[in-house]
């Protein structure tokens, strides 16, 4: 990968590990404190208010690995042994008669007396009945201990953990039934712009259809937040001070559109009027006119109008703060480094993030990055990130991030 001299900025953009860095700050000064008690089945996608302490032990008791044979490993001397009981899963056991076995199946208790488990393909069962065993014994043979996952007490899941299926059936093995979680991030989401029309109606000239708001809103509901669709602003600034002015109750407002620096964008005259900007410009592409500040004292993200734009600030910068306001500490999505299956000869002094897949063990990128253009979201796997004053060649290593890790 061959590096080119960065040119000098007029004014300079804030690169993208300072903007994150100043967002999460920002996030972490306006933790969200409020929890609340919600039952295990409508936890999913939650963020634990609590950490979640192991009430038991897991497993509560000895049990098998296998179905096979329970057995004092010194008992077997090479002679038969009777089968003294048969353990199920669900049972309680006897103790284990000396000089005796017991068929037991897999996560059965293990019978007090007995310390190893014998797989039944390697035990020979006499025309009487009893046993014999093919292989070397050993005590804690095929034997899950009492605690081998956690013992009671122990802190299973930290408080700021984000609940998915796994951490869910973690839970459920401990018994919860009830879970302490953050109360939802309120997200009021609004478009700005004249030439928005919402699907299912017809278009005039000039006009399109909003994809945003669809985008924002259904992923926002992915990471839990409780949405209030704030609809469309007009391009007027007295609506959109009064429109803003209404939105009191929530604890970000996100909007698209409506934040660059033509006379027109009227959101960002309005914060600059009666707010403040904290963030303005930053060095990615595309993406580049996010803004946050606030309004009258509620917290606002401004995302670039165009769709792609839209997606790529609103995955890398938006996400986390949304996470960490939760407090949820790890918002780094995973990235890993891919061979670059394509060359990319236009080296800039912004961090660009190129709509790409996988074909191959290669990545490619779709044949239109324009930042209008939302099919290369549809068509793509992922994010390839080129960074500043760099111009991949085919074979160059370059860093991927799935879509997957964005997108929940």
């Amino acid at each position: 990968m061959k590096a080119v001299a960065e040119p000098v900025a007029a004014k300079p953009l804030l690169p993208v590990e300072q903007a994150l860095e100043r967002l999460l700050a920002l996030a972490e000064a306006a933790r969200i404190e409020d929890c609340e008690a919600v039952p295990l089945a409508a936890a999913e996608g939650r963020v634990l208010a609590t950490a979640l302490v192991a009430g038991l032990d897991l497993p509560p008791w000895p049990n098998s690995a296998m179905d096979g044979y329970a057995l004092h490993h010194a008992d077997w001397q090479g002679t038969p042994l009777v089968v003294s009981q048969r353990i199920q899963a669900g049972q309680a056991p006897a103790p284990l008669e000396p000089g005796t076995c017991a068929r037991i199946f897999t996560g059965a208790p293990l019978p007090a007396g007995a310390d190893c488990v014998e797989m039944q393909e390697n035990v020979d069962v006499q025309p009487d009945q009893r046993v014999c065993f093919t292989e070397p014994l050993s005590a804690g043979l095929n034997v899950r201990p009492q605690g081998q996952e956690t013992r009671a007490g122990e802190t299973v899941l930290d408080a700021g953990t984000r609940l998915g299926p796994v951490e869910l059936g973690l839970a459920a093995s401990l018994g919860c039934a009830v879970l302490s979680v953050v109360r939802k991030v309120r997200v009021a989401v609004l478009s700005t712009g004249d030439e928005l029309v919402e699907p299912g109606l017809p278009l005039g000239p000039g006009q399109i259809y909003n994809s945003n708001r669809r985008l924002l809103v259904s992923w926002l509901q992915r990471l839990g937040c409780e949405v209030k669709d704030a609809g469309i602003l007009p391009d007027d600034l007295a609506l959109t001070r009064e429109r803003l002015g209404q939105l009191k109750d929530v604890d970000l407002i996100l909007s698209t559109g409506g934040v660059s620096v033509g006379e027109a964008d009227y959101l960002g005259i309005a914060l600059r009027e009666e707010g403040e900007l904290s963030l303005w410009k930053l060095a990615i592409k595309p993406g580049k006119p996010l803004t946050f500040g606030h309004f009258r004292g509620v917290p606002v993200i401004g995302l670039p109008g165009n769709p792609a734009s839209t997606l790529v600030t609103f995955g890398l910068l938006t996400r986390p703060y949304l996470l960490r306001r939760q407090g949820v500490q790890d918002v780094t999505p995973l990235q890993f480094s891919v061979p670059a299956g394509f060359v990319w000869p236009k080296p800039g002094n912004r961090r660009e993030y190129l709509r790409a897949r996988m074909e191959q063990g290669q990545a490619l990128i779709y044949k239109n990055q324009s930042s209008g253009v939302l099919r290369s979201a549809a068509w793509a796997e992922g994010l390839v990130e080129v960074r500043e004053g760099t111009a991949p060649g085919k074979g160059d290593s370059v860093q991927f991030i799935p879509l997957s890790e964005l997108l929940g």
